[in-house]
């Protein structure tokens, strides 16, 4: 029996192609009689299925669970943009969008299912803008857990700092404050 090894919208290196792409569907291969999939194939949008062996995972550093700088986010690794099937409009319809019959779903569970999602009538007002607003979203744990260890750092060293630099902190915490 077969286990997916990549998720969708995981980003991985396609080793035959030689270049980095993202997962965009998961496909099991059946057999008749028996419940779990014998293989599992990954398309990667290149014009045809991809075998676990033939791809490598991909995690750069602000993708994983502690930064370069040591800041923890256990979000960091849940939250991520999928591509989610537009259900009014064809392909051709919206080839003006950056993703021509998808729009972006930012997911904040291990689940893909639950989390931020656009009205399609808004994604076709400004895709660039909601595609901008969507990896800001799947970002702001990290964004968060950075704001975070930028006061803790101020606060250790205040009296070193420019005065300019400890008001900055200073605003991160009342943008810290708004949120939790």
């Amino acid at each position: 029996m077969a286990k997916a090894r990549y998720h969708k919208a995981q980003r991985v290196f396609v080793k035959p192609v030689g270049t980095w792409g993202f997962i965009e569907t998961i496909v099991p291969k059946w057999i008749k009689g028996i419940e779990e999939p014998i293989k599992i194939s990954y398309d990667v949008g290149m014009g045809r299925e991809f075998a676990q062996d033939e791809l490598e995972a991909g995690e750069t550093d602000i993708d994983a669970a502690t930064s370069p700088i040591g800041v923890k986010s256990e979000d960091n690794r849940t939250w991520h943009v999928v591509r989610a099937q537009n259900k009014w409009k064809s392909s051709k319809e919206c080839g003006h969008h950056p993703y021509p019959g998808t729009h972006p779903v930012v997911v904040t569970t291990e689940r893909d299912w639950g989390g931020w999602r656009v009205p399609g009538a808004e994604y076709d007002r400004d895709p660039d803008l909601i595609e901008r607003q969507a990896r800001l979203l799947a970002k702001a744990p990290m964004i968060a857990a950075l704001l975070y260890q930028f006061i803790e750092d101020v606060n250790e060293q205040e009296e070193n700092l420019p005065e300019s630099t400890v008001q900055i902190a200073a605003l991160a915490q009342k943008v810290l404050a708004q949120i939790d």
